[in-house]
């Protein structure tokens, strides 16, 4: 099996260096490269092509948000992970704008960072349990041009739409639905384009803006 490969951004050496340990004790998970800045993250990710990318929110010269914008637009962006130390730090939200595809604390644990990394590279998205629903309920300044939308989503896109908004992953929302895992593959992806949503985050974001979650 390919291992998934990483791209460490944080300008903390010590930080760098804890998550590099974890990470590379894990098997099918290598740590390809790291970077102090958002401007350095972003050369270095179109250099080394990595799977995954944790991403942190203040950095020196180009921040987080920057970057994370900046590699969202590439033809072949790579996952990214918001990783940053306040659960309410407003860069989050313009991160996750930008085409984040998950959100975690520094002091989430070993466990929670492997699972982030291996989320998203399987196309999950992984956020912080202890911040998932403020983080979402936010996020509450409506798109009009995405508004509407929720009338051209089927019954059952409904029900995968609000499960992606209370965090469940596709193994979970399959075994809920009793569906398969393509199925709910295909469903997300026919929901990202009827929303024009870059990922699952985003689809999370639209179901709480409009309500659709409690």
């Amino acid at each position: 099996m390919t291992p998934i490969r990483v791209l460490l951004a944080d300008d903390q050496e010590m930080v760098r260096t804890g998550f590099g340990l974890i990470l590379s004790a894990e098997d099918g998970i290598e740590v390809i490269g790291e970077a102090a800045t958002g401007t350095d993250a972003v050369a270095k990710a179109r250099e080394l092509r990595p799977d995954v990318v944790l991403m942190d929110v203040r950095m020196p010269g180009m921040d987080g948000i920057a970057a994370t914008r900046a590699l969202s637009a590439d033809p072949y962006p790579p996952r990214i992970v918001v990783v940053t130390t306040f659960d309410l730090d407003e860069y989050v939200y313009g991160a996750l704008r930008s085409g984040a595809c998950g959100f975690l604390l520094k002091t989430a644990g070993p466990r929670l960072l492997v699972e982030a990394v291996r989320a998203a590279a399987a196309g999950d998205a992984l956020v912080s349990p202890t911040v998932t629903v403020r983080l979402l309920q936010r996020l509450t300044e409506p798109e009009p041009a995405r508004a509407d939308v929720h009338s051209t989503l089927s019954p059952r896109e409904l029900e995968v739409v609000r499960a992606v908004a209370r965090g469940r992953t596709n193994s979970e929302i399959a075994g809920d639905l009793f569906v398969s895992l393509s199925t709910v593959k295909t469903h997300i992806a026919n929901i990202g384009s009827k929303l024009d949503a870059r990922n699952r985050v985003e689809i999370a974001a639209w179901a709480w803006e409009n309500k659709l979650v409690e």
